[in-house]
């Protein structure tokens, strides 16, 4: 027979757990909530897709044409000494 949890691990394991349930039974009980949240992810991940291919090229891989050339250039900024 297991003994039942005592002292600290059990109060942080039932705390955690009624905080669990409390967003659980929340998030399944909404209706308009749903559509909401559906939307706002949506919205931050097309944002950051887009982000991503207009702000953030990867210059290396177009300015190298292998990965040794691309580690030698990441290199020689690292070690720039008026890099500041």
């Amino acid at each position: 027979m297991i003994p039942p949890k005592q002292g600290i691990t059990a109060s942080i394991s039932s705390t955690a757990r009624k905080i669990w349930f409390l967003y659980y039974d929340g998030f399944r009980q909404m209706t308009v909530g749903k559509t909401l949240w559906i939307i706002i992810i949506l919205k931050v991940f097309v944002f950051f897709v887009v982000m991503k291919l207009l702000f953030f090229p990867n210059l290396l891989q177009r300015d190298f044409d292998n990965d040794s050339d691309r580690a030698d250039h990441v290199r020689e900024q690292l070690l720039k000494k008026d890099n500041l």
